[in-house]
């Protein structure tokens, strides 16, 4: 007796797949294994025209194209990075030599600075000095002496003390116009070598001059009066020269105090 494979008859149980009765869920029905979906097991036909359901394509995957995309990505920034790093190195050198060449500017400012003091000391050489008379417009002028140091002018009840040290510069004034004229400490300059300008201090001169009235008054013509300058200095500083004026617009003489 041979085996005959068994059809089930057409709208009975087991004549299709997915149809009632047909033992897609039994054991031996192997459709939920991959690359044989829908099989039949033995002892079951499929019927005439029946076509398995076709397998659907398979979907490629786009994950390693966006890993790839990443990783070109770290590349790019990576390299960019690197080329930056270089620039910034490349600038950082650039600007380290910014320093040594702005130092060679500073020995060029020192230079011209060292050329103005010999030149001022060579000019106050040049200069009437003291004990000498110089004259500008009306006044004929005579310094006698210089003192500095002093800490402050005046007596021990009213005096003023000094910022830095107070420079005294005892001047003889003469009237050698036609007409009076009052002498004004403040019309008066004192420089040291580098040529620093320095103002007189008018309220230490009230102090200084407290015996000398005269000094700080018309001054008639022919008539000659002896006071005190006063200029308010650097403990370190050295005058050098004193420029004198018979009024605030004249041209002014020089005189070394050297």
């Amino acid at each position: 007796m041979t085996d005959q494979p068994l059809t089930p008859p057409a709208g009975q149980p087991g004549s299709a797949p997915g149809q009632p009765g047909f033992p897609t869920g039994q054991p031996g029905f192997p459709t939920g294994q991959p690359g044989v979906p829908g099989a039949p097991v033995a002892g079951y036909q499929l019927p005439p025209g029946y076509q398995f359901p076709p397998t659907p394509p398979r979907t490629k995957k786009k994950w390693p194209w966006i890993a790839g995309g990443a990783g070109a990505l770290a590349l790019i920034a990576c390299c960019t990075g690197a080329l930056t790093t270089g620039d910034t190195t490349d600038s950082v050198a650039t600007g380290s030599d910014t320093p040594a060449s702005a130092s060679a500017p500073a020995k060029a400012t020192t230079e011209p600075t060292k050329a103005v003091k010999a030149e001022a000391t060579k000019k106050a050489a040049a200069l009437p000095g003291i004990g000498d008379a110089v004259k500008d417009g009306k006044f004929q002028f005579t310094v006698k002496k210089v003192t500095c140091g002093k800490k402050s002018v005046g007596s021990s009840v009213l005096n003023q003390k000094a910022q830095g040290q107070f420079c005294l510069i005892s001047v003889n004034v003469k009237n050698i116009g036609d007409e009076s004229q009052m002498f004004a400490g403040s019309n008066q300059k004192a420089y040291d070598a580098e040529g620093t300008e320095f103002s007189n201090d008018s309220g230490a001169e009230i102090y200084a001059n407290s015996e000398a009235e005269t000094f700080l008054n018309e001054i008639n013509p022919g008539n000659a009066v002896t006071g005190t300058l006063v200029f308010d200095v650097p403990k370190a500083t050295k005058l050098t020269r004193l420029e004198l004026h018979d009024s605030l617009f004249s041209g002014g003489v020089e005189v070394s105090l050297k």
